[in-house]
């Protein structure tokens, strides 16, 4: 279901999603299946989503991201793509930032670039994720440290 106070330019998205009002996707960007996109979303032409993925509402994805399946991002997480960024001013290429299956993001999450966020990880709310979240591990905080693992 895509809403029609949306603005969907991508042919690329898997059955059994969905695409609330006042999104707007990119036409190269790239949906998996069963995916629930919220309300007040973007999504950019280099960004890769996997399948049965929640993206809630406030949540901009810059180019150079990809998320993996069984991702959840919460409400106004703010990914971020360029590490000295300057107006009008553009790299030649963005970094990548990759969300590993079934990762959790909690809400007001600030994620830098170039960042891997491990399998099953959990980002608390608030957190600012500065480097890399191994696997498994929970991580809070300015910037985030990890408090604990859970298990697989």
């Amino acid at each position: 279901m895509i809403h029609k106070l949306s603005d969907v330019q991508s042919k690329d998205i898997g059955d059994g999603t969905n695409i609330w009002q006042f999104s707007v996707v990119l036409p190269k960007a790239k949906i998996g299946k069963n995916c629930n996109i919220c309300a007040h979303t973007l999504v950019e032409n280099d960004v890769i989503i996997g399948d049965n993925v929640t993206v809630k509402s406030g949540v901009y994805l810059w180019d150079g991201l990809v998320v993996g399946n069984d991702v959840f991002i919460g409400p106004c997480v703010s990914f971020t793509n360029d590490k000295l960024p300057r107006s009008k001013k553009y790299p030649t290429e963005f970094q990548k930032t990759v969300i590993k299956d079934k990762a959790s993001i909690g809400a007001n999450a600030t994620i830098l670039p170039g960042i891997t966020l491990g399998e099953n990880c959990m980002v608390g709310a608030g957190a600012v994720v500065t480097k890399d979240v191994p696997q498994n591990a929970v991580v809070i905080g300015n910037p985030a440290k990890v408090i604990k693992y859970l298990e697989s």
